[in-house]
């Protein structure tokens, strides 16, 4: 009988929940009033809003996914029968070091870089999503992303939610 290898995953609870309060942050401080949905909550993770309670009355279910290791393979999993219980999905890559290839080589800590942000409307999941393993990815690298990147973004949802960029009023 032939052993089958054991697979270990790396999981740091603490780092992955940190992609969801960075995403958070990052939303109020582009003045989107941002809860968190209770832990476990199936198909998102936050609800936006406009901060004026008398303008739009609409909210936005925002799905938060993070990728640890700085060379991941730029992709992250996503189940099918989530799609229809967010509007937008943003991936963390949270560059926290080297995991895989380089990793061999030297200290993971080398490759920690300040975290990426991606914000993606359900019709760019939809239309990348990969159902053809278990895992159920969405794949970015070779596509052309960087509209989706960091303040961009973020600014797709501030502006479904009509909310002006904060500005001095004089």
């Amino acid at each position: 009988m032939v052993q089958q290898p054991i697979v270990r995953f790396t999981r740091y609870p603490v780092i992955s929940h940190s992609a969801e309060y960075l995403v958070m942050g990052h939303l109020m401080r582009r003045n989107i009033l941002t809860y968190k949905a209770p832990p476990n909550n199936e198909g998102y993770d936050l609800i936006c809003i406009h901060p004026d309670p008398r303008r739009n009355g609409r909210q936005i279910r925002v799905q938060v996914k993070s990728r640890l290791a700085t060379d991941s393979d730029r992709g992250f999993p996503v189940k099918a029968r989530t799609l229809d219980a967010f509007d937008y999905l943003i991936v963390v890559f949270l560059n926290v070091g080297y995991f895989f290839q380089k990793a061999r080589r030297s200290l993971s800590r080398d490759g920690a870089t300040e975290p990426e942000f991606y914000t993606f409307p359900v019709s760019f999941i939809r239309s990348h999503h990969d159902t053809r393993s278990s895992w159920e990815k969405v794949r970015t690298r070779g596509l052309e992303i960087e509209l989706y990147k960091n303040e961009a973004g973020f600014e797709q949802i501030a502006r479904e939610l009509q909310i002006p960029y904060p500005e001095k009023i004089r």
